[in-house]
């Protein structure tokens, strides 16, 4: 089995998480936008991902706690 940690493990998901992207960017200050975003930093960047991430994990445990 190939190891392909960029595929999203739920295909159509993929468009979600794309608009996820682009609101938490703009939530956060990042001028992130479709193309090329090679004049952003690696932190810029970064914290986009990684506010994604928290954000993600917020609504998990709040759907856990409704249960």
């Amino acid at each position: 089995m190939s190891n392909h940690s960029n595929q999203n493990a739920v295909p159509e998901a993929k468009e979600a998480l794309n608009r996820f992207k682009y609101e938490v960017a703009n939530e956060i200050g990042v001028p992130l936008k479709d193309g090329y975003n090679g004049d952003l930093t690696s932190k810029q960047n970064g914290s986009v991902g990684g506010y994604m991430v928290k954000k993600m994990i917020e609504a998990q445990e709040k759907q856990m706690a409704d249960r």
